[in-house]
């Protein structure tokens, strides 16, 4: 088993956001359409994967590569702002302004993947970039709005009837579409878990270029979801210890009985299925609902968690195929949190 980190460069406009459980789709469909991906039969792994999953990745998020060090930024744990430690000494106002001041900002820094809960590990969107002199006046002048990693941007779309050559009712009414732009100069980073029994770094690296020269989700033939790769390396991956939780890097589905306490933010995820199965007269998957990203989970005591990831294999998703999987896995980081109001 191996960690590896792929760091990408957006090359444009995404039409669909790069979490976990989608890019693990993206590269079950490459294993599909290049059977040399992986080092034995797609499905093989398939029928493994609820009990020794080949594959989980991480959703996307914002990387600072300097001269000096190598940071990450990830979402601000989904945990009540009350929480979140604050400096000792501070009176009930100031903790108030500074939990207000860090509402504001989204992410949480993390140097070598060490996450550090403190009052200060928060920073805001225009702290993640690295922009050359002309980059950063462009930047400044932009409105105060899309100066975020992310700017959703919602995108009005129509079709014409041609016979009365205007929009109308059912599918000929205007609809809108979300569409995501990526600040210019960010760099992100997808972690990747590996067994090394099903592929190995190279080949790892290969699919993701061609998803980056496809384009990545919704409307990729339109040029939506283009990206670079810019690098992949193996990461040495913390272990967690018996007094810390674990923060998901990815939606993900818990396992039963193994966790106390739980503080995530809810995520539907209402899955489609691609290429000739569209075809089937049953494109839609079942709706599954996950933890978000930047879950804290806190495991009992009595369990021991041995690996880099958690949850469990989504399966019976599909009417169309009944083999059909999803991730429900998440690497995680660990991450420490006053449990001391909390028993088995």
């Amino acid at each position: 088993m191996a960690i590896y980190q792929i760091i990408i460069e957006p090359l444009g406009a995404f039409g669909t956001p790069l979490k976990g459980d989608t890019i693990f789709g993206h590269f079950c469909w490459q294993a599909i359409q290049y059977p040399d991906l992986l080092n034995s039969p797609f499905h093989d792994w398939v029928d493994r994967y609820p009990q020794q999953p080949f594959a989980v990745f991480s959703s996307a998020w914002p990387i600072i590569i300097t001269a000096n060090k190598v940071q990450y930024a990830f979402k601000r744990p989904d945990m009540p702002s009350t929480m979140l430690p604050i400096k000792s000494g501070r009176s009930r106002k100031e903790q108030i302004e500074k939990r207000k001041d860090n509402k504001k900002k989204k992410w949480l820094l993390a140097n070598d993947l060490n996450l550090v809960l403190e009052e200060d590990s928060f920073i805001a969107d225009d702290k993640l970039i690295a922009l050359s002199q002309q980059e950063q006046q462009q930047f400044n002048e932009l409105p105060k709005k899309y100066k975020k990693v992310v700017t959703v941007v919602e995108q009005h779309h129509n079709t014409i009837n041609r016979l009365t050559m205007t929009t109308g009712e059912g599918i000929f009414a205007p609809y809108t579409l979300e569409t995501y732009y990526f600040l210019p100069g960010i760099k992100l980073v997808i972690f990747a878990f590996i067994d090394k029994e099903a592929t190995d770094m190279n080949r790892l690296r290969q699919a993701f270029e061609r998803i980056g020269q496809w384009g990545f989700g919704r409307d990729a033939s339109t040029g939506l979801g283009r990206f670079r790769v810019i690098d992949c390396q193996e990461v040495n991956w913390p272990k967690i210890q018996p007094e810390q939780a674990c923060y998901t890097l990815g939606p993900c589905v818990p396992q039963q009985g193994v966790f106390q306490c739980y503080y995530f933010a809810p995520f539907t995820r209402f899955g489609r299925h691609g290429a000739n199965l569209v075809l089937t007269g049953k494109p839609f998957k079942n709706p599954v609902i996950m933890a978000d990203e930047g879950a804290v989970l806190c495991p009992k005591t009595s369990h021991l968690i041995d690996k880099p990831y958690i949850g469990t294999a989504i399966t019976n998703l599909s009417k169309a195929e009944p083999r059909t999987i999803s991730q429900g896995y998440s690497i995680y980081l660990p991450l420490f949190i006053n449990r001391r109001n909390y028993a088995d």
